[in-house]
């Protein structure tokens, strides 16, 4: 049996596969974190939507109801309209006989809850952003000590550049995942917050049409 040549091994590999290869341990775990990070990127750009978090059907109707409207229909048109508006818009209704004080106390409770759904999977994106340039840290000083140990001890030319090709790579990829984390991160909190403004609005609206605490 012939005995497998690592250096060979690896110089038959595809270019792309090389970079990431050479990166060694921190390599790895970057790449894991940029799946990851992906995958809460696309599930989070579904939840939150300004048409899916703030449908225009319920925004529609809630503009149109009047004191003297129908609080059935509405109550009917949200139940079939399943979005976080809706929950604190039900929530309303549902609370429309309490004093006013408690109204406010339980529609806030509920819209905490929605807006915490919302951000659910943010905190991961911003520890990633956070974390992922460290490790590429990491993998740059781990380069670093291989290529002074191999120069203290044989000086050969292949593990130095391996080395600091480890090192650069880890750099470059700690950055390149913690960048679109950031800007990701941002993009949600900011829609989140709009999110949140709107419901405020509409559910001070709702209240006022339904002249809650001014019976």
């Amino acid at each position: 049996m012939h005995s497998i040549n690592a250096p060979a091994l690896l110089a038959t590999m595809p270019g792309f596969i090389q970079f990431f290869v050479k990166g060694g341990f921190f390599m790895f775990v970057l790449v894991a974190l940029s799946i990851f990070s992906l995958a809460v990127i696309l599930q989070r750009a579904q939840v939150i939507k300004m048409d899916k978090a703030l449908p225009p059907d319920v925004i529609g109707a809630l503009q149109s109801f009047r004191s003297s409207s129908s609080v059935e229909d509405l109550h009917k048109l949200l139940l079939s309209e399943p979005s976080p508006l809706s929950r604190v818009l039900l929530s309303v209704l549902q609370h429309r006989e309490w004093p006013r004080a408690e109204i406010l106390e339980a529609v806030q409770t509920r819209a905490r809850h929605e807006i915490s759904r919302l951000e659910s999977g943010l905190v991961f994106l911003e520890i990633t952003t956070g974390i992922s340039p460290l490790l590429g840290l990491l993998g740059t000083l781990s380069g670093l000590v291989g290529i002074f140990g191999n120069i203290g001890n044989h000086g050969d030319p292949q593990l130095v550049a391996n080395g600091i090709s480890e090192a650069l790579n880890c750099t470059i990829i700690g950055l390149g995942v913690a960048v679109p984390n950031l800007i990701a991160y941002n993009y949600f909190t900011r829609r989140v917050e709009v999110v949140s403004i709107e419901l405020e609005s509409l559910t001070t609206d709702l209240m006022a049409k339904l002249s809650i605490g001014r019976r």
